[in-house]
């Protein structure tokens, strides 16, 4: 990787055929053998491949949101089996209780002594399934998870594993016995996802590998956990220009003070509206960070060791989605933060 000295004189702007050193280049390319691992069992959804292998650059969570059918668990299952590590998978349920989850005190009789036993969580990559139908007290044990990387067992705090990254699903459209995620425990979610359907192409696809008694869904190992952090070391290194972070502040900054920005057109005003009027919180400082960080990811995985505002663009509605929080005249008037963070883009100059 170049250091920050030799690129201290160059535009945030900088050309794409600029290229990472050949031992970053290597393990991006080793990366990206997770995504080829990944498509032999799912079709398509190559964005949200990227997506989650971005998260699992940098250590940041990642929710899922679609509607039935669509392989969200699919390919969380079968990118955690194209890593060499320990996953598991934990289906939420309006019954589950905390200790279903980190785990608990087991009486030994004999001994009269307390044993620790513990839960799924103690696995490199957890996906939470149907992360809504948990009651609160399931979600605020994942919380503590999620942002110490630790839970606590009777009066012991125990360490997860590295790297450890919570891949959760929800539907968007069964909410009866769900319990919406408190906006504390969602921020927390380095990137929200909203899987789409399928081209028809790639469907025929999908019925042709799946429409079988016994559908392939096996996936061959393909780097083992210390590439993983190696990779991390090196998403560290790539060089973030001071325009590059002043560009982020501003766009999570436009969604706090949008001024008299003009908005997505909507039914009742086609030239568009104020986005003051649609917003009712905008994105907190966490955006930033993991905005920048997610764009060092990108780039990364691009083999570049600078970051672009193209990273930022790229990822910036995954990591806003749902941290700009809409108004109600904005829900009337079918406004998703979708439409805010992209009016957003348009509007925040370009370094």
């Amino acid at each position: 990787m170049s250091t920050a000295a030799d690129h201290a004189n160059q535009p945030a702007s900088q050309p794409a055929s600029q290229t990472a050193s050949p031992e970053a280049r290597a393990a991006a390319e080793s990366m990206r053998k997770l995504v080829d691992a990944v498509g032999s069992v799912v079709v398509g959804q190559h964005a949200m491949v990227e997506r989650l292998l971005i998260g699992m650059l940098t250590g940041g969570h990642v929710l899922l949101e679609g509607v039935p059918g669509l392989a969200k668990t699919l390919t969380v299952s079968a990118l955690a089996g194209a890593i060499r590590g320990h996953f598991s998978r934990i289906q939420f349920t309006p019954d589950l209780l905390p200790a279903d989850l980190v785990g608990t005190l087991i009486f030994n009789p004999s001994e009269s002594t307390f044993t620790t036993r513990k839960g799924p969580v103690f696995a490199n990559i957890v996906l939470a399934d149907e992360i809504n139908r948990a009651p609160a007290k399931v979600q605020s044990a994942l919380l503590e998870a999620m942002q110490e990387k630790s839970v606590t067992i009777g009066d012991e705090t125990h360490r997860l594993p590295r790297p450890f990254l919570v891949l959760a699903t929800q539907n968007p459209i069964e909410q009866e016995g769900t319990y919406p995620l408190p906006e504390a425990q969602v921020d927390r979610f380095m990137l929200k996802l909203s899987v789409g359907y399928p081209s028809k192409a790639e469907e025929r696809e999908i019925v042709k590998r799946m429409a079988s008694t016994k559908p392939n869904t096996t996936v061959e190992p393909a780097v083992g956990l210390d590439d993983i952090l190696a990779a991390r070391d090196m998403v560290d290194a790539v060089f973030v220009d001071d325009k590059i972070h002043q560009y982020a502040v501003d766009l999570v900054g436009m969604t706090r003070e949008p001024g008299t920005l003009t908005g997505p057109p909507t039914e009742g005003n086609r030239k568009g509206t104020e986005l003051a009027r649609l917003i009712e919180f905008g994105a907190s400082p966490r955006a930033s960070i993991n905005l920048v960080l997610a764009a060092r990811a990108h780039a990364f995985l691009q083999g570049r060791d600078f970051v672009s505002p193209s990273d930022i663009k790229s990822i910036a509605v995954d990591v806003m989605r749902h941290r700009v929080i809409i108004s109600y005249e904005a829900e009337a008037e079918r406004v998703s933060s979708d439409d805010i963070v992209r009016a957003v883009l348009d509007h925040c100059p370009v370094p």
